[in-house]
């Protein structure tokens, strides 16, 4: 059967790339896209899904923005363009190695990519959260999207992810699942992009 990627509880990643204070003021839609990131924490918490963090260069570049919500998560410090090192490739291990990343963060073409690349070649299903991922310019952002749609990955959006996890109006954690969409995720201006999917 071919691979549709139809996201699974039993078989997913959070990953959390480098949402850090010094990016703030130069991320396009910086404050939304840590908005549907913030969501996509909460739901995963609600959901036993497990969230991995990493921070590029933290002593230089600062510590994740805490309107992520992130405060208890380890975070993984690293230069490399990428979230897989080996840190990370530790946690996976102990993790059971699942199959699924849900990927949200910045930049979109810089570690967004190298990471999308390295769990593709890993096997690995990846799931780029269109809506939770930028760059500091948005051409680099929706090429970057397009790119990484070309070598395998799924685009998506916040709420699609959401609603893929539950998949059920009766699934034991929908009601709270369903407060999470209460308003619509915030626009991050990815109209522009559509055109070319």
């Amino acid at each position: 059967m071919a691979n549709i990627g139809r996201l699974s509880t039993k078989d997913a990643v959070l990953f959390l790339c480098d949402m850090q204070e010094k990016f703030r003021p130069n991320i396009f839609q910086f404050p939304n896209v840590i908005s549907n990131a913030s969501r996509l924490l909460q739901a995963t918490r609600l959901l036993g899904i497990p969230a991995i963090l990493t921070e590029q260069y933290p002593r230089g570049l600062g510590s994740t923005v805490p309107e992520l919500g992130a405060e208890d998560l380890k975070a993984h410090a690293k230069t490399a363009f990428t979230m897989m090192i080996d840190e990370v490739e530790m946690e996976l291990q102990a993790l059971g190695n699942p199959r699924q990343a849900i990927l949200c963060g910045i930049e979109a073409h810089a570690c967004i990519a190298c990471t999308t690349f390295d769990m593709l070649e890993r096997g690995m299903e990846v799931h780029i959260v269109a809506d939770a991922v930028s760059s500091r310019s948005q051409t680099d952002r929706l090429f970057a999207l397009s790119r990484l749609k070309q070598s395998g990955a799924y685009l998506t959006t916040t709420e699609a992810v959401l609603l893929q996890l539950v998949q059920d109006a009766k699934h034991p954690k929908f009601k709270e699942i369903q407060k999470l969409m209460a308003h619509p995720s915030p626009d991050t201006h990815l109209l522009a992009f559509s055109s070319t999917l």
